[in-house]
């Protein structure tokens, strides 16, 4: 029989600009999965209805574009309902789905923290299991008892958990009808036949609470790889949240190839001295030299790439980059 095809995913919200960190991912999952000779799905996360401004989709897919980036076939999670519903069917004929009236504040409350720095759901409403979720109008959860994994992802991390002790029982649909994150992830990555994602460190706390929807649902579960993230000054990841510098203002400043070799540089995947901590090195769009992002291709590796996250600020002008130590 012949192995699978290699397939995995850039899934990204749509609810803002590309910054460093979306583009450094995206260009690290297509190094993979084209340096293995995988399929590539770019797949728009915007099941959130805050993520579906027409103005933000458009931005990103230019911003992806701009880059150079070219993707097997792309979906939008908004459009996949139909499986999103086939999970639920298959969770509650399993009785594992029950109705939650619990608030925020009563699962801050019963006091325990979670692995991902937030607080464990503690199966308050674990008896009020539901058959016919169709006629819920209350959020639903999913009874993950039992499931005490061990798990390590391609880089070696342990991501091994007790689900329900370490994370909780996750919600899975909320009371106005939308299903969430952990459920949609898992239904689509199963739906488009991934074997591979790659994504950031800070999602990896996530990881058993999708491998044991993976086994709820009876799908194949992928091989996992976390990558390193790009922060900001002040420590936090570099992200839209944090109002981090967007690529309409790199876009300004730096040609996609420039933008490239700067990544590329930070990740490690190219020769060069690598800063001392706490001594930034300034990317100045005139002395950054271009590389073509398929360059990577030749000899792309993990084992080049640094698992250590690094530090970037934005001046307006230029990037500074400096390893955190």
């Amino acid at each position: 029989m012949p192995e699978p095809l290699i397939t995995g995913r850039f899934a990204p919200t749509t609810s803002g600009r590309a910054h460093p960190g979306t583009l450094l991912s995206a260009l690290l999952v297509w190094w993979d999965l084209r340096s293995q000779g995988g399929r590539t799905f770019l797949r728009w996360e915007d099941i959130d209805p805050s993520a579906r401004s027409r103005t933000m989709q458009k931005a990103l897919v230019e911003d992806l574009t701009w880059l150079g980036l070219d993707w097997d076939e792309t979906v939008w999670q908004s459009q996949l309902a139909d499986q999103h519903e086939q999970a639920l069917e298959c969770l509650a004929s399993q009785g594992r789905l029950y109705e939650c009236s619990c608030s925020r504040t009563d699962i801050r409350q019963a006091g325990l923290p979670s692995a991902s720095g937030g607080w464990v759901y503690p199966g308050t409403c674990r008896p009020r299991v539901v058959r016919n979720w169709r006629m819920s109008h209350e959020n639903l959860r999913c009874n993950l008892e039992g499931f005490s994994l061990t798990l390590t992802d391609e880089s070696g991390a342990d991501l091994s958990q007790n689900v329900p002790f370490d994370m909780g029982d996750p919600l899975v649909r909320r009371a106005d009808g939308s299903v969430t994150y952990q459920l949609a992830v898992v239904a689509d990555d199963a739906a488009s036949g991934i074997t591979r994602v790659v994504r950031g460190r800070d999602l990896a706390t996530s990881t058993a609470t999708q491998a044991a929807l993976y086994q709820l649902l009876k799908v194949p579960t992928p091989q996992w790889h976390h990558h390193f993230l790009l922060r900001e000054q002040q420590g936090e990841k570099l992200a839209k949240l944090h109002q981090s510098v967007g690529a309409d203002q790199l876009r300004q400043v730096y040609q996609a190839p420039q933008l490239v070799a700067l990544l590329m540089q930070v990740a490690g995947l190219l020769p060069g001295p690598r800063p001392e901590a706490g001594r930034p090195v300034s990317f100045e769009p005139a002395k950054v030299e271009p590389q073509d992002f398929r360059f990577a291709l030749r000899d792309f590796s993990w084992h080049r790439v640094t698992q250590e996250d690094q530090t970037l600020l934005w001046d307006g002008q230029k990037l500074s980059w400096w390893s955190r130590e």
